[in-house]
């Protein structure tokens, strides 16, 4: 199997973990402020995991972008972003994330923290990645004296 192909598998393995792990704290957040009274039906909780698995591909898959060496890092961000935003705003109302009930001031506040949690999570993997690098770097130029 080629690096590619095991960076994205990678990639969407951790994306999905992600993805259902916040649904998962989102999902317990719900029940308490429910007072235990948080239920489902109609197979929603199905759809919404399922719905959690393919947002977690949607930002899994793109990150592929980032491999490339021709494309300015502002445009691989705008790919892998816009890929995964578009692909979570259509599961959320799909899945019903998005209330019917909500007004669409609501909806825009609900998408904006949505969209917020998703690039403070993209930022922190940036920083992870460029602290690694810089570390690799000093080991290297330590190497050379």
């Amino acid at each position: 199997m080629g690096k590619a192909v095991k960076d994205i598998l990678k990639s969407t393995v951790i994306s999905i973990g992600m993805a259902l792990t916040i649904f998962s704290i989102v999902g317990m957040i719900f029940d308490i402020m429910g007072g235990g009274n948080f239920s489902m039906e109609g197979y929603q909780f199905t759809k919404m995991v399922i719905g959690s698995a393919i947002v977690g591909i949607g930002f899994g898959v793109p990150t592929v972008v980032y491999n490339s060496e021709k494309l300015p890092m502002p445009v691989k961000v705008l790919i892998h972003m816009g890929i995964g935003c578009v692909i979570y705003t259509i599961v959320a109302y799909a899945v019903g994330w998005f209330g019917a009930a909500a007004s669409p001031l609501q909806g825009l506040a609900i998408a904006g923290i949505q969209f917020l949690v998703a690039f403070i999570i993209w930022f922190c993997f940036m920083r992870y990645y460029r602290k690694e690098a810089k570390q690799m770097n000093e080991k290297i130029q330590a190497l050379k004296k």
